[in-house]
């Protein structure tokens, strides 16, 4: 077989560029793993690239296949006594646009981006986890450094990889608070937030103050809530800023505040993605998917992230697994 099935994308723009598609194969060189796709994960900067933005500059060739998120199985292993062997189920992070995406029924990977799948995940679940844990950890616990007493806010926390951020510092037993909507405010109790602010109805710089970190996954697209919280800040206190292009003063506005800020970029490392599985594999981390979408539907999924209001995930459902 030398042609997959993938959802492609034939340019820039709206959903309308999305289109199934019969393309070659990927070939496995070096030290890269071929899957064979079962689900792929659904984020923020799969729109962001098509709409032309993010690494869209990156394409070199068209069609091109989006989806950074994968779980499936081993079709190919670098070498014998390679550990990912044929028929091992796995999942990890694929740099987009560098390889192909997950959009997919197989791609290519570099082996050490991928590991094991967790064994109480199903492939759906676990293809909603390597971009947005991984982004979340480091976020959190890298940069922020999560720890016991610890005071810290994160915004839309509610979100891919707000849940994971909320789950991650509290974990490391930090105070966290977290913005949300009024329907998420229990789930988000649940997900280990000590304080709820509902961002409909109250200003969360008139609620909290003197914080330590804050995890900013919003930026300033909307209702400048990155410039807004300088000011719950401690002085030498540190925010994070997560969407890529959100924030074009950040470093001036943040020197101006007396506090620390830092734009952060997910790596596919598997080494850290292994100490997450050990988490959700023990229980202490959770998964949420909201909403499964068949490969055909990549563009309702996609517009499904744009909405801004999914709870937790969006997962592709590529083949059988």
């Amino acid at each position: 077989m030398t042609t997959m099935r993938a959802m492609t994308m034939s340019g820039a723009g709206g959903t309308e560029v999305l289109s199934m598609a019969d393309i070659d194969r990927p070939a496995r060189i070096s030290s890269e793993v071929l899957v064979r796709v079962v689900a792929a994960g659904i984020n923020p900067i799969d729109a962001k690239t098509r709409a032309g933005k993010g690494p869209f500059a990156a394409i070199a060739n068209f069609p091109a296949v989006l989806g950074n998120d994968f779980s499936g199985v081993v079709v190919e292993a670098p070498y014998a006594a390679h550990p990912l062997q044929p028929g091992t189920e796995v999942y990890g992070m694929v740099p987009v646009p560098r390889f192909g995406g997950a959009y997919a029924e197989y791609l290519s990977a570099p082996s050490l981006s991928v590991i094991p799948k967790p064994s109480t995940l199903s492939h759906v679940e676990a293809a909603g986890v390597p971009v947005a844990a991984l982004t979340a950890w480091g976020m959190v616990v890298d940069t922020a450094k999560a720890h016991e007493g610890q005071r810290m806010l994160i915004h839309a926390g509610a979100g891919g990889v707000g849940h994971f951020a909320v789950q991650f510092a509290a974990y490391f037993g930090a105070h966290v608070i977290a913005t949300g909507s009024a329907r998420n405010t229990s789930w988000l109790r649940e997900l280990g937030a000590s304080e709820v602010i509902d961002y409909s109805t109250t200003r969360f710089e008139d609620a909290v103050h003197d914080l330590d970190a804050v995890i900013d996954l919003i930026g300033n697209v909307k209702d400048d809530t990155a410039t807004r919280s300088l000011r719950v800040l401690r002085p030498g206190g540190i925010i994070v800023n997560g969407p890529s292009g959100s924030w074009p003063s950040m470093a001036e506005e943040a020197k101006a505040a007396g506090v620390r800020a830092t734009g952060f970029q997910v790596t596919p490392d598997g080494s850290t993605l292994a100490i997450i599985s050990r988490l959700l594999d023990s229980g202490d981390v959770h998964v949420h998917v909201d909403q499964v979408f068949e490969l055909e539907q990549a563009a309702d999924a996609h517009r499904a992230i744009e909405d801004g209001h999914t709870r937790g995930k969006i997962v592709l459902r590529v083949s059988e697994g």
